[in-house]
């Protein structure tokens, strides 16, 4: 069992920045991957960024240049930059194993002015 707990969203002003957390504990031995996604009001639920055991890394159109996800061991982060009105979404937490697939609580990003 892989249990995942976010930290960092908030209320920020466009153009300004935030940094999540998320912090896997458990059975992380079997990890494989840990994304981020995110769902917007009205819109369906969106891979964000993503990043390997290995150190590969990918990034959703919407957010290339702006977001950086890094990991130390089976903590993860993402560093979003820039933000947009557009980017105000729940963000979750996501652990993949060979066997069962892992979904933090979520935590709100809101960019408003």
């Amino acid at each position: 069992q892989v249990q995942l707990v976010e930290s960092g969203g908030g209320l920020v002003q466009p153009g300004g920045s935030l940094r999540l957390s998320c912090a896997a504990s458990g059975s992380t031995f079997s990890i494989y991957v840990m994304r981020w996604y995110r769902q917007a009001p009205g819109k369906e639920r969106e891979l964000v960024a993503g990043i390997t055991t290995g150190g590969s890394i990918s990034y959703g159109d919407s957010v290339k240049g702006r977001f950086i996800i890094s990991r130390n061991n089976y903590i993860m982060y993402l560093q979003m930059n820039s933000l947009k009105p557009e980017d105000t979404a729940v963000y979750y937490c996501n652990a993949r194993s060979l066997n069962n697939v892992y979904w933090g609580q979520g935590t709100q990003v809101t960019v408003s002015s």
